[in-house]
């Protein structure tokens, strides 16, 4: 998980030392417009490790130990599934496995040369066996078995035996398909229709090759002649053949750079999980995770073989106001004012979106093939554009005669360039006080899946629900302690309070639940444990470390500087934060924690810093017993806590037959287990979810949005871990719960 927190700009003194040391050292020499690739990547070797030594938290000593992890790693991301590179390529790539450290520290790419042309070797070889493979039908008749379990298995002693792994796991993923396609086909001639069926289409295919899955669609014509056997496995070939040839399309696009940040990542990754380097495309786009926004046109792009396709129009961004694109059409050309079209077919999507995005206020012109098949010319000006979904929202719901809100927090957003810009802290102040005017009785504030981000913000947020204090404690390398604190003595919202986590919820996230824990000023309800990401990372533009501008964009480096800790003493890393309220979750058996991944920094624990309980909570311990007696007897939890153990156990079930008939059986059962887990999906509380007044009447102008809170109010509705955060809401009140039907209107 490498969600962030970038600490406050004056935390980026730490790193002053290394700016003005490396201005001497990084001054590069060459006068020419241009630095050969090689020259290019020493640099950045250079510049990487001296930055990560002066100024990591904890810096690693390169050595053997650490070559051997470097190799590892970055073997593992080249050849995930052992289907390219040969025992052979291996025994030649091992001879490095302890030389990797004298290599960055002599500034050596021969072992990065050595696996890059080989590499690519290899998978122009893997081109010529998958059409090989699909260009004849496969007999799913024949006996014979495909483990997936790639970590174990051997890489390939020869060629043939390659091929073969690459027919065997073809042959898997068709054979899924193909079996989707008889169910559906066999379902339509019983009446059934798709919709019927998608739950069990949706979880019993036990193939994930992204590369080269795709799920059958069905037939248009409701009258048509049934398919045989034969022509459905053709089918299903084509259709794998145009997936492959799609993966090896988007894979032929990554350039020499591209994979030798995946080099780089494999260094950076042996100090801690979360220090990485972002090539120049993977910064920008952090940049506009992090505030939300971005300059450019609004559209979401893929890329379909040789061609750019519109796949969604960002709400309230310039393509959307000017109603001319839609999802679907093709851009051919792309031209800058008054400047020439340029024909950007076959061209790599990322060098695609450089020339559509740009400043505010400057206009592109796309020429574009319509859905309906006619070519037209459009012009845009770029503005500013607001991911919408990346923000706070907030819901309103009547239940038992009270009136809840329910905010969802994504993530933990700001804009360090702009101090108006939005950031989370205003805007969850925002969505407190429009919830107090339409008098709400409790609030649930929900940080599932919320992978942190901006750690000022968590103070802003934490502050509206206490008078003031302490709301976390940092670590720097130099080992000096600071806490953050609120010092507002207003409080925005004294009342009920759940915050509701999960195993996704990190960083940023863990950091308020942990606050909002300590001074006993809500209850914490959701999985076992969060993630368990303490540490603090700064991003650094590598480009301020060099003089001259003949290199090229040199990207940026996220290095952990810092540790957090508990306003109790206590990390959250790897521990994360226990909830005070455990609720089942499917996937609570799975390894996905901070606690699982290699090079994890350590837990340990500092002085507490002073602080006093929340004393408004006479319902505090009563409620959280509730809570455990009602999902100890629910059983709906009992079924999902049931799940969550299938889940574990077939996690571990590698061995697929490609006998057809073998096949059959085992997703037979398979469905028949699913059949009982239905009932998960299926649930509702049958309560009704409404947007707050302002909302409302943004909706009625927007149906992009409309329709994206319908589906988010249905969602909440059918959310069984938010029913009983209401729940837990009911037994906080100071006061019996009587039934009343109070109007939403916003009070001035």
């Amino acid at each position: 998980m490498n969600t962030i927190i970038a600490f406050m700009k004056r935390n980026y003194k730490i790193l002053i030392a290394v700016v003005l040391l490396s201005v001497s050292l990084f001054a590069f020499r060459k006068s020419s417009n241009t630095i050969e690739t090689s020259e290019k990547d020493k640099m950045l070797l250079e510049l990487l490790t001296f930055v990560i030594e002066k100024g990591h938290y904890s810096p690693k000593t390169i050595d053997d130990t650490f070559s051997k992890g470097v190799y590892k790693d970055y073997i593992q991301a080249l050849d995930p599934s052992k289907r390219f590179f040969l025992q052979a390529d291996i025994d030649e790539f091992a001879k490095y496995e302890t030389e990797l450290d004298d290599q960055l520290m002599n500034r050596d790419l021969t072992f990065f040369n050595l696996t890059y042309d080989r590499l690519i070797k290899r998978m122009d070889e893997a081109k010529v066996f998958y059409k090989g493979i699909l260009s004849t039908p496969f007999d799913y008749s024949v006996d014979e078995t495909f483990n997936t379990d790639y970590e174990k298995a051997p890489y390939a002693s020869n060629e043939q035996e390659l091929k073969e792994r690459w027919r065997k796991q073809i042959k898997l993923s068709t054979l899924s398909s193909l079996t989707d396609r008889l169910k559906i086909q066999e379902n339509k001639e019983k009446g059934i229709t798709e919709k019927d069926t998608k739950s069990d289409l949706d979880t019993t295919n036990p193939v994930e090759f992204s590369e080269n899955t795709e799920k059958p669609k069905t037939d248009k014509t409701a009258d048509e002649k049934p398919k045989t056997l034969a022509e459905l496995e053709k089918i299903t070939r084509e259709s794998s053949l145009k997936s492959l040839d799609e993966y090896f399309g988007f894979m032929k696009e990554l350039t020499r750079d591209d994979w030798f940040s995946i080099y780089i990542n494999s260094i950076t990754a042996r100090f801690d999980p979360h220090t990485n380097y972002f090539p120049p495309e993977e910064k920008e786009r952090f940049d506009v995770s992090i505030s939300g926004k971005f300059e450019g046109i609004g559209a979401r792009l893929q890329k379909k073989n040789d061609f750019t396709e519109i796949t969604e129009l960002i709400s309230g961004g310039p393509a959307w106001r000017g109603k001319q694109l839609e999802s679907g059409d093709v851009i051919m050309k792309v031209a800058q004012g008054n400047g020439e079209p340029l024909d950007i077919v076959g061209m790599r999507l990322d060098d695609v979106v450089k020339k559509i995005k740009g400043p505010k206020g400057s206009e592109v012109r796309l020429t574009v093939k319509k859905v309906d098949g006619t070519i037209k010319t459009i012009s845009i000006v770029r503005d500013i554009v607001e991911i919408e979904e990346t923000y706070a929202k907030s819901s309103v719901v009547e239940r038992n005669g009270m009136r809840y809100g329910v905010i969802y927090l994504p993530k933990f957003y700001i804009d360090f360039e702009n101090a108006d810009g939005r950031d989370a802290g205003k805007d969850i102040a925002a969505e407190v006080e429009s919830l107090k005017k339409v008098g709400v009785n409790g609030i649930v504030l929900d940080v599932r899946d919320d992978g942190g981000g901006s750690l000022s913000t968590v103070v802003d947020i934490a502050g509206l629900f206490i008078e003031q204090g302490p709301i976390v404690q940092i670590k720097s390398a130099d080992k000096q302690k600071e806490v953050l604190y609120d010092r507002d003595k207003k409080i925005e919202w004294d009342g009920p309070l759940v915050i509701m986590v999960n195993s996704f919820s990190a960083s940023a996230s863990e950091i308020l639940a942990a606050a909002v824990q300590d001074y006993k000023r809500g209850i914490i309800i959701g999985s076992k444990q969060t993630y368990g990401k303490g540490t603090v990372q700064n991003v650094i533009d590598l480009n301020k470390f060099v003089r001259s501008s003949s290199s090229g964009d040199l990207g940026a480096l996220k290095t952990t500087t810092q540790k957090f800790y508990r306003i109790n003493g206590g990390s959250t890393q790897l521990e994360g934060v226990s909830s005070d309220v455990v609720m089942p979750d499917k996937y609570a058996y799975l390894k996905m924690g901070e606690r699982d991944v290699e090079n994890a920094m350590p837990w340990d624990k500092i002085d507490p810093a002073p602080y006093s309980v929340w004393k408004n909570n006479a319902n505090f311990n009563k409620a959280i017993a509730n809570s455990k007696k009602r999902i100890a007897t629910n059983p709906q939890f009992k079924l999902i806590e049931e799940n969550a153990k299938w889940i574990d156990e077939r996690s571990k079930e590698n061995l697929y037959s490609l006998k057809m008939d073998n096949f059959k059986k085992s997703q037979k059962a398979i469905e028949e287990t699913n059949k009982k887990f239905k009932a998960i999906a299926d649930y509702n509380y049958n309560v009704k979810f409404t947007s707050l007044p302002q909302e409302a009447l943004a909706m009625q102008k927007d149906a992009s949005l409309k329709e994206k809170r319908v589906r988010w109010h249905e969602s909440l509705s059918k959310d069984i871990y938010v029913e009983e955060a209401l729940n837990v809401l009911d037994d906080l009140q100071s006061k019996p719960v009587v039934k009343k039907n109070i109007p939403v209107t916003m009070k001035k």
